[in-house]
């Protein structure tokens, strides 16, 4: 959904992407003059797979799933995107067209930005490039680990591995809204919903966690992590 900017600058901007520190006060301006903030509701789409990646996106707030579409229906979700994160992946450089899709989990707010003002920064400020590079990179070295992990775990170790995502990189609590459904929790550890709801439950009859449809409290980490690194 549209919206009339409420940021009056970046250089403000508390949510704003880390790397744009690396920019200069005309650089901002020039940033600042070419975006635009849109709002989304819950399961709203964000960015389609296979649309044109003429923006580059930065989530102001909320949380979102970043998913691959695949085959009869089925989805990859690739990991969560909360406040001050850029949603760029290799189609940008590589066919012009996002390489995956993203949706709104909770209510977000979010940034765009011409990718043609992005690449011209990045020409012109070696500093913002290596940011720009790095982050990428980043996010290229946990896919890897994931592909690893999905291919190479057995489905305890996909789920506890899952579970301690939660806890460590997006709550930074043991205690924690679970904001993904049960089929959502599958597409993000490659099993069925099925699989996901029996070894959930035998988790918390082992009394490694507690969970309700709504949230996750994880009771014996010591045991949820030799799961994650041995299944």
């Amino acid at each position: 959904m549209y919206a009339e900017n409420n940021i009056s600058s970046c250089e403000f901007c508390n949510s704003c992407w880390a790397n744009f520190r690396n920019l200069t006060s005309e650089e901002l301006e020039i940033v600042n003059k070419n975006r635009y903030e849109a709002s989304f509701n819950p399961s709203e789409i964000i960015i389609k797979q296979g649309s044109p990646s003429s923006n580059a996106i930065f989530l102001i707030s909320g949380l979102a799933k970043v998913y691959m579409e695949g085959y009869s229906g089925r989805n990859l979700i690739i990991n969560l995107a909360g406040n001050s994160t850029l949603l760029a992946g290799p189609g940008v450089h590589v066919n012009s067209r996002y390489c995956y899709s993203v949706a709104a989990i909770t209510h977000v707010k979010a940034c765009f930005i011409s990718f043609d003002v992005i690449r011209k920064i990045i020409s012109g400020n070696p500093g913002f490039a290596v940011g720009f590079i790095e982050d990428l990179s980043e996010k290229a070295f946990r896919m890897h680990q994931k592909v690893l992990n999905l291919t190479q775990k057995k489905m305890h170790g996909r789920l506890a591995e899952a579970l301690l995502y939660f806890a460590d990189n997006i709550f930074h609590s043991d205690n924690y809204e679970m904001v993904l459904t049960r089929q959502e929790l599958g597409e993000m550890t490659n099993m069925a919903k099925e699989s996901v709801v029996r070894i959930m439950g035998e988790l918390e009859n082992e009394k490694i966690i507690h969970a309700s449809p709504r949230s996750v409290k994880i009771l014996d980490r010591e045991k949820l992590q030799v799961i994650s690194e041995k299944g």
